[in-house]
């Protein structure tokens, strides 16, 4: 039996996970997560979105008593932890470590407007050649409203982090932070390849703020004594990784190198690609942040398209049109009906403003129904060729960037579990699409063991990954897709422009 385990956390905003990984054979021994239910947000203003860290640390600690309760490993024997973690959160420690106020999370758009003055004030040159992104309503926006609206809170910050930043603090008693994590809150400039002081100096926060950097594959910090005290981790076990969920799924399906992709469909949408030279989209329809494994003479950016109603307008079809059938038997119906829906067309941009529309609100529609030969078949399938083509259709603005998308990694998850849309989004893309058996804490315990120098690179790190499909494009439908695509754009280009 191997004695080398890796732990690794990933830290959502619906719950936190814990996964214990063999080392030798990159098995997951136990995994955990708390709570059982979502994860409270606060909203204490519409647009609002908040968590306290505590919670994190606390759910952390019981995923994490759990995992070695089930599987019976001895701690002496876990060689280094990593962590995922919710991008763009803003948590603010006094001296003492203690935190300031609720962490501003994510989903959070209170500071939307100081992103967008920022972008107008500075210019759109600016800030795209140098942070790659629109200021936007990242975590430094967030640290400006809190500048702005709690004073009182601002004088007292020794130091702001992101999520994953706290629970390494939690566990090692230091504060640091990577540069793909000051990316994702626009504190790093890629022009001068070094902290964002030209944004800080706009919004009047001081530098001393930002947490010392460290790599994002080091030994940055190791498990404290109180630490150890609270969650029974051996002392000095090394902190070998962080990254934020995007660029840890990535890493999870083993997407490092330029043009390879990682995607998934859960209630929103997101297709990540990586990208070997600084660039960026000039309407910013994609965000662009430092991928794990950037670094200065090696240029790995994560382009990050997000469609926000994939699965929700799935989950929202069976609902309302197909609740007397199962998921696999809604697909089956929709197989039914051949490619394009004949005619009918679903723009599934229903739960709020899109970024790749240009932050535009347009709504989801359903175009060219035809009560004498569309049914229910039809609007299954238009809805699932629908979130395919939007997909595409942000992918395309990838490619304009420099991606040459040819693979699709992916687990096996989600809308990934549907034959039809992933023969949809093969034969649109004309990418072949692998599906594997990972997840985000799996993917941060490898993430670790690359950290400690325990897998010599990520071809050994993720060598045992498992493999479950591959789905190629089919030739002889290239066209047929091709034209539903084509006839889906043509129907989303009349709804923008109304």
């Amino acid at each position: 039996m191997s004695n080398r385990y890796l732990l690794g956390f990933d830290v959502g905003s619906s719950s936190v996970k814990a996964s214990l990984v063999n080392a030798d054979t990159g098995k997951c021994e136990a995994s955990a997560f708390f709570p059982e239910h979502e994860a409270p947000i606060m909203a204490l203003k519409t647009g609002w979105a908040e968590q306290d860290p505590q919670m994190w640390w606390n759910h952390a600690k019981l995923s994490l008593r759990k995992v070695l309760s089930d599987s019976g490993v001895s701690v002496s024997d876990i060689k280094a932890i990593g962590i995922s973690y919710q991008m763009h959160g803003l948590v603010c420690v006094d001296r003492q470590q203690r935190v300031l106020r609720p962490s501003i999370i994510w989903c959070d758009s209170r500071a939307v407007s100081y992103g967008e003055k920022a972008f107008n004030d500075l210019g759109a040159e600016q800030c795209l050649s140098h942070l790659l992104n629109s200021p936007g309503n990242f975590t430094a926006a967030k640290l400006a409203w809190v500048r702005e609206n709690e004073p009182d809170v601002f004088r007292q910050i020794d130091k702001v982090m992101l999520p994953g930043d706290y629970i390494a603090m939690r566990l090692s008693g230091e504060v640091s932070t990577t540069v793909s994590g000051l990316s994702e809150g626009m504190f790093w400039d890629f022009k001068e390849n070094c902290v964002a002081d030209f944004l800080l100096k706009y919004y009047g926060i001081d530098r001393s703020l930002l947490p010392d950097v460290v790599p994002t594959f080091s030994i940055q910090g190791e498990v404290s004594e109180s630490a150890a005290r609270e969650t029974g981790l051996k002392v000095g076990t090394p902190i070998s990784y962080r990254a934020g969920d995007q660029p840890n799924n990535a890493l999870s399906l083993n997407v490092f190198e330029p043009g390879e992709i990682a995607a998934t469909a859960g209630t929103s949408g997101v297709v990540y690609g990586v990208l070997g030279s600084v660039n960026y989209d000039p309407k910013s329809r994609v965000n662009t942040f430092a991928h794990v494994n950037h670094l200065s003479p090696q240029t790995r950016l994560g382009v990050l398209l997000c469609i926000n109603g994939t699965g929700i307008l799935n989950a929202w079809v069976h609902r309302n049109i197909s609740a007397d059938l199962s998921y696999a038997q809604m697909n089956d119906l929709a197989a039914q009906v051949p490619i394009g829906s004949e005619g009918l067309s679903i723009i599934p941009f229903g739960n709020g403003a899109e970024r790749v529309l240009e932050n535009k609100e347009i709504g989801c529609s359903i175009n060219g129904l035809n009560f004498n030969k569309h049914g229910k078949a039809h609007i299954v399938r238009a809805a699932q060729e629908g979130i395919v083509f939007s997909f595409c259709y942000g992918m395309e603005v990838m490619r304009q960037m420099g991606i040459d998308i040819r693979k699709i990694h992916a687990g096996k998850a989600n809308m990934f579990l549907s034959p039809l849309f992933r023969d949809t989004l093969a034969g649109v893309s004309g990418a072949t699409i692998e599906l594997y058996d990972t997840d985000g804490a799996v993917g941060a315990a490898k993430g670790a063991g690359m950290g400690i120098g325990l897998y010599k690179d990520h071809h050994e790190a993720f060598a045992t990954l498992e493999k479950l499909q591959v789905i190629e494009p089919d030739i002889i439908q290239r066209e047929a897709y091709a034209e539903a695509y084509d006839h889906w754009k043509n129907v989303l280009n009349k709804d923008i422009s109304k």
